[in-house]
Order: structure tokens, then C-alpha cells, then sequence
């Protein structure tokens, strides 16, 4: 009986292809999120292997049938060849420099060392996160729905916020909409009232909103595997003249980048529009993180807008937008939209109003 095909094949071939290029004779992967980019398996004891024109799945014998149903064109082993017991051997195969993800425990290099006594070892992380980089239109597909849940679960909690709550409880209820209506939450959710804003990633605690203070709120559901990420701030009820400032030059930093980035804009320059912005206004200190980062199967990853990255925005990249002003003590202001790049611009798929005070 002839196997099904492999959605994910071009990717895998991409990868091939780096591999050959980089005139190595086999790369093994570990990662659960790159093997899921590379072949849409979900398993937290696999490892892939790349060789030439050979491809198999090592796993244990808990995930053999799923694999079996769900990726039918994948060759599997059984994961204990892989166990250092002794080398690995593939007939036609000389395993004489072999690619792996330098993000692996040592304890991990040490048995590949093992597995491969007699090849000499390269990094190959890079390789495979800058394939992910660029999502398919299936990935796109899944990216925008959760960006669109993302923002119904916004307009939802907003409106349950009552004053009297506490960060933990205005998190909750993000949250338990979140594994309601989706697959649970991509990131811890951030929920920040008052001068507590200006810690970046500050972790929700029992300070109670009393309704007039500003609110910032960080949050992001998983759907279908895939990730969302958006941050929106509630005004005060009486905006002092401060907050108004930094809000509005956020703001304006958000959207000056916006309309920055396209194919072919470096890393570096699309985090310099806004950071030079701030800067200019005199809250380029407090603006003390990158611009954005990717998002997909993993709510971090490539690319990476920031002063030291190299590389240029490509079509089909994903990446927030997320300039920030942190007054310690006093207040904090983060606005994030998620981009996805188009052949010409941005597409902007977090629709949360973004309010102008």
C-alpha cells in the first residue's frame, strides 16, 4: 500500500538540502518543537534523522501507533538505537560529520558522542529555526486563528474586570477562557495594575485594581498548536500627564514600525525605527528589550527584531511588534501587535483596539 504524502515535505527537503550543503553525511534532531516544524509529529521522546536522502523517526514504543496514523510517510525506530549502547549503523552511511542542535543537554552531546564515535560534530540549530522562520500557509492559517481567538478572549475578560479584583484573579479569567475556548495559554498571562507595569514581565500578584488605575496586559492563546501574543493597556480613569506622553509615543512607535516592515528590512533596523523614536523623545533607556520576536510553534522564535540581529525580514515571517517605556515605580506602557510579512508590506492580525488617550 502506497504512504500518504508528507505535508511537511518541502520543509524536510529544505532541510535536506542545507544538510548536503554543508557537507554533512547525517543531522539529528531532538527538539520536539523543530521535529514538529520538520515533520508535524507532537512527541516528547523523539529524534529525527536526516542522512543522506534517508529520513526516520526514533521514538518509544508509547508513541509508535500515533505516529503510525498521523505521519504514515514517516519511517520509525525504535528510539533505543539512539541509547549510546553502541553506534549507530545505516548501510551506505558513513557517519563521519553529523549535524545536532547545540541546544541539547550535554548529557544529550555526550551520548551522541556515543552514537557517533567516530564523526565529528556541527551545529546545525540554526539551520533548522531559520527554515521554521518562514510558516507555510497552513501555519499562517493557524497563526491567524489564534491571533483572531486572541482577541475575542480580550474583549471577554475586559468586560469581566471588575474593580476589587486582583491581578491573579483578572489572570484567571483570561485563562480559564483561554482553555475554554482554546487550547490554554501560549505564555504565562501578564496582568500589571498601576506602577507594577513598569517590571516588564512582571508576575501577577494580589495587588487589587481599584478601577481608576491603568492596567497592562500581556497575553497569548494557544490554538491548534500554534501561538498568539498581544499586549493591551486599560487607561486610567483620570490620565495623568505622563501617561498620556508615554502612551502616545509608544503608540506611535508601534505604528511607525508597523509601517516599516516589509521583505528585505533588516533585523536591526525594523528594532532601531522605534527605538531611535524613543529615544528621540527621551525614553530611550526605559525602553530596555527588543522590539519583537517571532511567533509560532513556539511563542519565542525566529526572527528576531533587535539591535545585534542579522538578517532580513522574508515574506511569510511572523514577528511582534512590541515598543515599551518603563518608568520604575511610576508606570509602564507596552503596546505588541503580531505581523505576519506579506510581499509588500504587513498584515496586522491583532484587531484589539489600541485605545488613543
Amino acid at each position: 500500500m502506497k504512504k500518504a504524502s508528507n505535508p511537511f515535505a518541502e520543509r524536510l527537503a529544505a532541510f535536506a538540502a542545507k544538510i548536503e550543503k554543508r557537507r554533512l553525511d547525517a543531522a539529528v534532531v531532538f527538539g520536539q518543537s523543530n521535529i514538529r516544524s520538520l515533520t508535524g509529529v507532537v512527541c516528547d521522546n523523539a529524534c529525527l534523522l536526516v542522512a543522506r536522502g534517508r529520513t526516520a523517526l526514533f521514538t518509544d514504543f508509547r508513541y509508535v501507533d500515533a505516529i503510525a496514523r498521523t505521519a504514515p510517510w514517516l519511517d520509525i525506530k525504535d528510539i533505543k538505537k539512539l541509547s549510546g549502547k553502541r553506534p549507530l549503523a545505516l548501510p551506505g552511511v558513513k557517519f563521519a560529520k553529523v549535524g545536532f542542535e547545540s541546544s541539547v543537554p550535554h548529557s544529550k552531546y555526550l551520548t551522541l558522542k556515543k552514537v557517533f564515535p567516530k564523526a565529528r560534530l556541527a551545529d546545525i540549530l540554526d539551520d533548522v529555526l531559520s527554515l521554521r522562520a518562514v510558516k507555510t500557509p497552513e501555519e499562517l492559517r493557524k497563526i491567524r486563528a489564534a491571533a483572531k481567538l486572541n482577541d475575542e478572549i480580550w474583549t471577554k475578560a475586559r468586560a469581566a474586570f471588575r474593580p476589587g479584583m486582583t491581578e491573579l484573579e483578572m489572570a484567571r479569567i483570561i485563562r480559564h477562557l483561554m482553555i475554554d475556548l482554546g487550547d490554554g495559554e501560549a505564555f504565562d498571562t501578564i496582568v500589571c495594575v498601576g506602577a507594577n507595569a513598569a517590571e516588564c514581565h512582571h508576575v501577577p500578584d494580589g495587588t487589587v485594581w481599584n478601577g481608576r488605575d491603568p492596567v497592562l496586559v500581556d497575553m497569548g492563546v494557544r490554538l491548534d498548536g500554534y501561538c498568539s501574543d498581544m499586549t493591551r493597556n486599560i487607561p486610567p480613569a483620570r490620565v495623568p500627564r505622563l501617561y498620556r506622553k508615554v502612551y502616545s509615543l509608544v503608540l506611535e512607535a508601534n505604528e511607525r514600525a508597523i509601517k516599516a516592515l516589509k521583505p528585505g528590512v533588516k533585523f536591526s533596523d525594523l528594532d532601531r525605527v522605534a527605538r531611535s523614536f524613543l529615544e528621540k523623545n527621551g525614553f530611550g533607556k526605559e525602553f530596555g528589550h527588543s522590539l519583537g520576536h517571532g511567533v509560532g510553534i513556539d511563542i519565542h522564535e525566529a526572527p528576531y527584531a533587535a539591535k545585534k540581529r542579522k538578517g532580513v525580514f522574508e515574506e511569510g515571517m511572523t514577528v511582534t511588534i512590541e515598543p515599551g517605556v518603563y518608568l520604575s515605580g511610576n508606570l509602564g506602557v507596552r503596546i505588541e501587535d503580531l505581523a505576519i510579512v506579506t510581499a509588500d508590506g504587513c498584515e496586522i492580525v491583532s484587531h484589539s483596539r489600541k485605545d488613543e488617550i
